[in-house]
């Protein structure tokens, strides 16, 4: 346990800001983990965000010396961090390759190192960018991906950035596609799903209807098989509207569940093929842009990644 008295210079300085200051060798991700576990304190009120720190502010931070100085190379933090799979950056963007068991962003799985803070860490070694995004919540998530979904992530490194991709997504001018593999083989080869989704979120699922349902969302989904099996085939989807665990439900709804899948798939299939995790992969992202200021340049450009790691070819 450490005390410290917020100086003048650091009044309405973002408590990260302060702590990297203080503790240069101390971890991002040790910082957010410290948080979720309301490890510091202030004024000895337990807090669990990155506030803003007011002059003469007393803090009371619960993080291991050993940690804090960077004494040991070899602590539980430093062996925990996961690389970072860099598909794209520029001076506003970052797009990474999420591995399967990362969540994007602090969820039930509080105590593991999430995608944005190995995001945050990676990008915090660039002392350029650390002083030109002072006071912020950057970088930025722009979307989403299930826990057990890998694939590329669009990450924010400036807020013009951030509000232009949310506006882009929205206007579904950003295309994802993703891969999978599926139980048995949809027929047609290739065709566009159109249903009504509606969220449980009592049981955390989503169930797909013929028929406009009473706070159901319409969920568009295009597909192509690209190497089709009698047991398990692969496909190429393209995600046109992004609703909750769309492609999972819509998949599972036509008959073909994604393999490995717990929640909506077969169980027994699963088992049969020792797959833990959905075999769900966004692995490419095209910007189809209209009109995106700062972005223009990336207008037409595709993004891709090859590793796709799936239990089966």
């Amino acid at each position: 346990m450490i005390i410290i008295t917020v100086p003048h210079e650091y009044n309405g300085k973002k408590l990260d800001r302060f702590l990297r200051d203080q503790f240069p060798k101390l971890p991002m991700s040790a910082i957010y983990k410290a948080l979720r576990k309301k490890d510091i304190r202030i004024n000895d009120v337990k807090i669990n965000e990155n506030i803003t720190l007011k002059a003469s502010d007393s803090l009371t931070i619960y993080i291991k010396d050993e940690i804090l100085y960077g004494l040991n190379s070899t602590n539980d933090e430093q062996k925990d961090l996961h690389p970072i799979e860099i598909v794209y950056e520029d001076e506003h963007l970052l797009l990474v390759n999420k591995q399967p068991g990362i969540s994007v962003h602090p969820d039930k799985h509080a105590n593991q190192d999430t995608l944005i803070d190995m995001a945050t860490r990676y990008l915090n070694q660039n002392k350029d960018y650390i002083s030109s995004m002072p006071n912020t919540d950057l970088p930025a998530l722009c979307h989403r991906l299930d826990h057990y979904t890998g694939g590329i992530v669009i990450i924010a490194k400036t807020k013009e950035a951030l509000r232009i991709m949310l506006e882009k997504i929205k206007n579904r001018e950003v295309k994802k596609y993703y891969q999978c593999l599926v139980k048995g083989c949809p027929s047609p080869m290739e065709g566009e799903l159109k249903h009504f989704l509606v969220k449980n979120e009592l049981k955390s699922r989503v169930y797909m209807h013929d028929i406009p349902q009473k706070g159901g969302l319409t969920a568009i989904t295009k597909y192509k098989v690209t190497k089709p099996g009698d047991i398990v085939s692969h496909l190429e989807v393209e995600l046109i509207t992004g609703r909750t665990h769309q492609i999972r439900a819509h998949l599972s709804y036509i008959g073909h569940p994604i393999l490995g899948d717990d929640k909506y798939g077969d169980r027994r299939l699963n088992k049969q093929f020792g797959v833990k995790h959905q075999c769900l992969w966004a692995y490419k992202v095209m910007f189809d842009f209209k009109d995106a200021g700062i972005l223009n340049y990336l207008k037409g450009k595709v993004f891709e990644t090859n590793n796709i790691q799936f239990p089966i070819k």
